[in-house]
């Protein structure tokens, strides 16, 4: 057996060792720390590799009717730079124009479809989006789902064949994000403050009807 596992662990045994057990991670605690960040340290590339193993995920999610009409299109290295200007991370915080120069993500997947664009199509863009930021998270990286992008500029910069429907930005987070405790009648908008950023959530009872 590979690393003479039994031979290992008979001494652990003999020497009244525990077996060693590497914490996971919970999905509870997976999904608090996916936010949207925005804000990357520069410090911490995201390579080709890396983002294949996110995308691996994307093999397993549901799919409507299994068509899998989703593609990728990996973007990292000198290569993020040309994305750089045609996304926006802070549409909804116009006080603030974000990222901040230095701190764009250090890497993009951008999703095309083969299909047009409608329910289903849709429906599999998020499980397929969430289930890559969950597992970039799982990696120690941080990202954010982006919407607001100039899709024909995108396609030219990157040469596409396929008209892109999202843009998903990745890297290490610069920044940190709290939850603060929202009640029904309550703004729900996102803010920043000293440098954080602060999203309010609803409880479990107000969002039972």
């Amino acid at each position: 057996m590979a690393d003479n596992y039994l031979e290992k662990r008979e001494q652990e045994i003999r020497e009244g060792r525990p077996k060693a057990v590497k914490p996971h991670p919970s999905l509870e605690s997976l999904l608090k720390k996916n936010r949207s960040y925005r804000g990357y340290d520069a410090s911490r590339p995201i390579t080709r590799e890396d983002l294949l193993r996110l995308l691996e995920v994307t093999r397993w999610v549901g799919s409507g009717m299994n068509a899998q009409p989703l593609r990728y299109r990996l973007v990292c290295s000198e290569e993020a730079a040309r994305v750089h200007p045609l996304v926006k991370l802070g549409a909804a915080l116009p006080e603030e124009h974000l990222p901040h120069p230095g701190e764009e993500p250090s890497a993009y997947i951008v999703v095309c479809s083969t299909a047009p664009e409608g329910k289903v199509v849709d429906i599999d863009l998020g499980i397929a989006a969430q289930s890559i930021l969950l597992k970039a998270v799982e990696a120690g990286f941080g990202g954010i789902f982006i919407l607001n992008f100039r899709a024909d500029d995108l396609r030219e910069a990157l040469d596409l064949p396929l008209q892109p429907i999202a843009v998903i930005g990745l890297g290490k987070p610069s920044e940190s994000i709290f939850f603060t405790d929202a009640k029904p009648g309550d703004s729900l908008d996102y803010y920043r403050k000293g440098g954080a950023h602060f999203v309010p959530k609803l409880k479990v009872e107000d969002i039972l009807i």
